[in-house]
């Protein structure tokens, strides 16, 4: 039989920086969490059916509600004037929870429903009802289905902005067709 040597330590390996791996707790690269996202966002406006009425492109690193003065300056037709008997509705999410929003609701004469913050959540519990799908998520969709707009592929900006106009237009040829 031959003797074994046993270690009296605590068990665990020692911690001290001279102990430790060269390369062990520090960074090879940039922290993928930190960095600013790429690539690009589409604010679009749609009617209650899903027809896209305005779109804008900006870089994806934007804040939805900093896109909604442009977006609602992007509907290419005259609007109606809203009155008391026919008001115009706009429907945000929780991510559009800011003065801002609201006040450009009151300066282009919409109805403004937002549910802020957190109310959403309370009211699905309370109703134990399936979540609401939203009108434009289902026209993202739509949207998608465009190979070259789900990737961006072009340079510039313009560019991308008329091939996302071109698919608006075509989703809303579709919405026109009887049948």
């Amino acid at each position: 039989m031959t003797a074994c040597e046993a270690s009296t330590g605590v068990g665990s390996h020692s911690t001290a920086p001279w102990a430790r791996r060269r390369w062990a707790g520090e960074k090879t690269g940039s922290n993928p969490t930190d960095r600013g996202k790429r690539g690009v966002k589409r604010s679009v406006l749609t009617d209650g059916r899903g027809v896209p009425l305005g779109a804008v492109v900006e870089g994806a690193n934007r804040n939805d509600h900093k896109l909604m003065r442009q977006t609602l300056q992007a509907i290419p037709v005259k609007r109606p004037k809203p009155t008391r008997r026919q008001p115009q509705h706009l429907c945000l999410d929780k991510g559009f929870d800011y003065d801002e929003p609201r006040a450009l609701a009151a300066e282009f004469g919409f109805t403004l429903h937002l549910r802020t913050r957190g109310e959403e959540v309370r009211a699905r519990r309370h109703a134990r009802a399936k979540a609401r799908r939203w009108v434009v998520e289902r026209t993202h969709s739509w949207l998608n289905r465009f190979r070259s707009i789900l990737i961006r592929w072009t340079r510039k900006p313009a560019n991308d902005l008329a091939l996302l106009h071109l698919a608006c237009g075509i989703i809303t040829w579709r919405h026109a067709l009887p049948g």
